[in-house]
């Protein structure tokens, strides 16, 4: 401080001696351009004290500056000419820089984080201001919500109809359904809080019917997986006694009466042939829940539909069935485990073409469509369609409304379905046919 206070202490002196120098040569000795010279000296001395005691100022509002606008990269030299107080001031703005830059790494480090766990989060998040503005969504939203982004709750108008208010008006905390118009149910939950005194509203979305579906299918492969143990446990044993009894039958006794050894042989042989056959019937169960995870890969679906028509003409043609494949155009393209879906739409059409057994004139179509940014592969038949209180279980594992089958070729369709992340609908009208639909 001392140096600063001589500092401005010797320019004054000059200052002062200069003033009384230019009236001199100008009063006195009348002398113009002397008198000039002194006056621009004098005006260069005041301007330099002028910059030598605002410097402070200056460099306070640059400091200032740098901490609005958030422009760390500033430094201000510790070595600072005007005294050991004024370098240790230089040394606290920049040590105060360097907090605030540590502040700001961070919480953009936290941001990072924390976005994202919210993009891994396997629920639809969307968070938008008073104005509908969005400011933050995850990949689950926009998987869900079948878009590719969202800056406004307006976009979704035209998408899903009555959504966007919904998500601003729904009471808070309390679980809303919507279903879209690919037939999904989406629970939609908001809360609003404050944000640096800005309300800001943060809505979930998910999707409970899959979910629902997963859950009941869990069940279902539980229970087949714990009859199969214990039928099996149970019959493999009485098989194994059959066949010790039919040696006793060959061997033990060929000296009893002939008719009643061969009653004895032909009820035993029975017993092995139907519990063999119980056996065989209770392990083709076990596909059901023992379905690979699928190899995606991205798979032209005119190729796909071409290789199933390949496989199915003969056997429908055999069956006096006329199959219609509209050519799906080239650039068409699903992302899924190609031999698995050839096994759901083989399935579908076999099922077709067993409905379809009495019909005058049968016909099936095979064909491919997009709608809503999604692509659909349909079956379609002409038959006798499905009563509507079969309708609502014939995705249940084991329900079947034909004379022979098991009953898992739709629950096995729909499990495949939903280990790709799609979804297989169904629409019928008894005496119109029915139409199953492959949704990616």
């Amino acid at each position: 401080m001392n140096r600063f206070v001589l500092g401005i202490g010797w320019r004054l002196v000059l200052l002062t001696l200069l003033s009384w120098a230019m009236g001199y040569v100008w009063l006195s000795l009348h002398q113009p351009l002397p008198a000039f010279v002194l006056f621009i000296i004098h005006c260069t001395l005041f301007i330099n004290l002028y910059k030598y005691v605002t410097g402070l100022n200056r460099k306070l509002t640059r400091f200032l500056e740098s901490v609005r606008y958030s422009d760390f990269a500033v430094t201000f030299k510790a070595d600072n000419p005007l005294g050991d107080s004024f370098a240790g001031l230089n040394t606290q703005f920049n040590e105060v820089l360097e907090a605030f830059r540590q502040a700001r790494a961070e919480r953009e480090a936290n941001l990072h984080y924390l976005n994202t766990i919210v993009q891994h989060v396997g629920v639809g998040l969307v968070s938008f201001d008073g104005s509908g503005n969005v400011e933050l969504i995850n990949q689950a939203a926009l998987r869900q919500l079948g878009i590719y982004r969202l800056r406004t709750l307006g976009e979704l108008e035209g998408v899903h109809p009555g959504l966007a208010e919904l998500m601003k008006t729904a009471k808070p905390g309390t679980p809303t359904v919507y279903q879209t118009k690919s037939e999904q149910e989406l629970s939609v939950r908001r809360s609003t809080v404050s944000l640096r005194g800005r309300p800001v509203t943060v809505a979930s979305l998910q999707n409970i019917r899959s979910e629902l579906q997963q859950k009941e299918l869990d069940a279902w492969q539980n229970l087949t997986k714990v009859l199969r143990h214990e039928i099996m446990n149970s019959i493999t044993p009485i098989v194994s006694l059959v066949g010790t009894m039919q040696q006793i039958a060959e061997h033990e006794l060929a000296d009893a009466p002939t008719e009643s050894v061969d009653d004895l042989k032909e009820a035993l042989r029975t017993i092995e042939h139907r519990g063999r056959g119980i056996m065989r019937f209770v392990e083709a169960y076990r596909s059901f829940t023992a379905i690979p995870q699928p190899r995606i890969a991205e798979v032209s679906v005119m190729q796909l539909l071409n290789h199933i028509v390949q496989l199915v003409q003969y056997d429908l043609q055999h069956r006096r069935i006329t199959l219609l494949t509209p050519p799906a155009p080239a650039y068409l393209t699903i992302f899924a485990d190609a031999g698995q879906i050839e096994m759901v739409l083989i399935n579908l059409i076999k099922n077709a073409a067993e409905s379809l057994e009495d019909h005058e004139h049968p016909v099936i179509r095979l064909e491919a469509e997009t709608a809503d940014g999604r692509t659909g592969i349909r079956v379609a038949d002409n038959g006798p369609g499905i009563e509507p209180e079969a309708l609502e279980r014939i995705f249940i594992p084991f329900f079947t409304t034909k004379k022979t089958g098991s009953g898992i070729g739709l629950s096995l369709s729909r499990q495949i379905m939903q280990l790709h992340g799609g979804s297989l609908k169904v629409t019928s009208t008894p005496g119109q046919g029915s139409v199953f639909t492959l949704w990616f």
